[in-house]
């Protein structure tokens, strides 16, 4: 009998077709079930790779990566307004700009929809892997790495995002009344984090470096992800000694000489990056769905719907701390010439929008070839320089967030208290990871958030807005199992 193995969410399976452009694993091709008879045409090398490569595809889709997910973390935060046209509201972002955050709001539901399909991919995956008797068994223990790197690493957002959350560890059966309550029953933050510090230790074993991948490999998860991610993991935690011992180990990198080529083509997958979402571009090229676009500059001679603007705040902090490399390779400025010649002319609707997602050679498509930066070496050398003071370490942490601000043309810091070199290593990290989707949170995490919300004319509720709401649909369908977060 063709016995049926139903998939809960789309499983992507590899493209047999010959490939030539960069990030080849990327190339994938939709269905939605998988025979036994089947799986054993997947029986090999190439379709071990097919369950993980389904995991990376899965990041560059509309709900988890693009217009959503800049709401939450980018419009929300200080560092930029809903932009736009002001009849526009996109959906919800008037209301996350405004932080009027509701239960009911669509970029919630996206990013909480679209992190748990990548969880379901990654737990599909680490199912199937052991049945593939025929496929190199160092290459399965690799892709075994990767699964669960990017299974931590959803995991990571979403803990951050809404607090305590399920915790989704295999493929759900349908029917079974234990899978159904680990669907909708929240663990704590703090088992939370365990289980993802669990699952990056378990990477850690089984990934190589980075540079041990070749060209069609560019962007898979690597040892040095997994140490830079769980250093961060640290970070959120204040387990101040780990993070330094992480970062430590996360070798074979350096800074980009010059900021500006980061963000770049040929900045991608550079000396620099540790873990990048990887976007290509033109017609049917698996690139990260409009997040270029969404936030390209709107208006006569432009290219974008001109949302998540960099915000007066962001463009006075850069001033005021004299940056102004940094300043001209994260912000387009009205009436400008772009590095590759294109003019900005004085008709576009806002007077700022972001230079780190502008394509180049894809300007204005839904599908454009820029990367997001999620893990720089940079900011490896502010985490070990925060854990280092925080640990009494001031001097020695100086050299550390020295180095990102001379990369910038920056002097040396002149803060020496302990105090001074925190504030002076949280300002470095909002200029250096500016618009990178990592501001919100570490306002959240330093209890900035209430102060720098208001000093952008917005109101930030302790008690409440440390964490998002969970989506309405997720607690009608929990019945009990889980509650909203406090004050939704």
């Amino acid at each position: 009998m063709n016995k049926k193995i139903i998939i809960l969410s789309s499983l992507l399976l590899f493209s047999l077709s010959s490939q030539s452009c960069r990030n080849d694993f990327l190339e994938v091709k939709p269905t939605e079930a998988i025979s036994t008879d089947d799986l054993s045409l997947l029986n090999n090398d190439t379709g071990a790779e097919s369950f993980v490569s389904a995991i990376y595809a899965k990041y560059l889709d509309w709900n988890i990566s693009s217009f959503s997910w800049v709401g939450i973390t980018t419009i929300a935060s200080d560092e930029a307004d809903k932009g736009s046209s002001p009849g526009d509201s996109g959906g919800d972002k008037d209301l996350l700009d405004a932080l009027n955050f509701t239960a009911t709001g669509s970029s919630f539901q996206d990013v909480w929809q679209g992190h748990y399909q990548a969880i379901n991919r990654s737990n599909q995956a680490l199912s199937y892997l052991p049945l593939l008797t025929n496929a190199n068994a160092d290459l399965k223990n690799r892709l075994t790495g990767e699964a669960k790197f990017l299974r931590a690493f959803s995991y990571f957002i979403l803990v951050r995002s809404f607090g305590g959350i399920p915790v989704v560890d295999h493929v759900p059966v349908a029917g079974n009344e234990a899978d159904r309550k680990m669907l909708l029953t929240r663990k704590s933050k703090e088992e939370v984090y365990a289980f993802i510090m669990n699952d990056l230790n378990d990477a850690i074993g089984a990934l190589p470096d980075k540079n041990t991948y070749s060209a069609a490999n560019k962007g898979r998860a690597s040892k040095g992800a997994a140490y830079a991610l769980l250093a961060k993991v640290d970070l959120y935690q204040k387990n101040w000694q780990k993070v330094i011992d992480n970062c430590n180990l996360v070798t074979g990198y350096s800074l980009t000489p010059n900021f500006a080529d980061i963000y770049k083509i040929s900045g991608e997958n550079n000396q620099e990056s540790i873990f990048e979402i990887q976007g290509k571009g033109g017609p049917q090229q698996p690139g990260i769905q409009q997040y270029s676009q969404t936030q390209g500059a709107r208006g006569a001679g432009g290219w974008g719907w001109g949302f998540a603007t960099p915000s007066q705040n962001l463009v006075d902090a850069f001033n005021a701390a004299g940056d102004t490399k940094r300043r001209d390779a994260t912000i387009i400025f009205r009436n400008s010439t772009l590095y590759d010649g294109r003019v900005v002319p004085a008709t576009v609707e806002n007077p700022f929008y972001n230079y780190k997602v502008y394509s180049s050679n894809y300007t204005g498509d839904d599908y454009s070839d820029t990367n997001i930066r999620y893990l720089r070496y940079a900011e490896v050398l502010l985490m070990k320089a925060e854990a280092m003071n925080e640990l009494g370490q001031t001097a020695a942490a100086l050299p550390f967030l020295n180095q990102v601000r001379n990369r910038a043309g920056l002097a040396n810091s002149t803060a020496v208290s302990q105090a001074d070199v925190r504030t002076a290593i949280w300002q470095e990290r909002r200029l250096e990871l500016a618009l990178e989707h990592d501001r919100w949170f570490d306002l959240v995490r330093t209890g900035q958030a209430k102060a720098a919300m208001a000093a952008d004319g917005k109101t930030f509720v302790l008690g409440k807005h440390e964490v998002f709401p969970l989506p309405s649909s997720f607690i009608a369908e929990a019945k009990g199992l889980s509650a909203q977060n406090p004050n939704y």
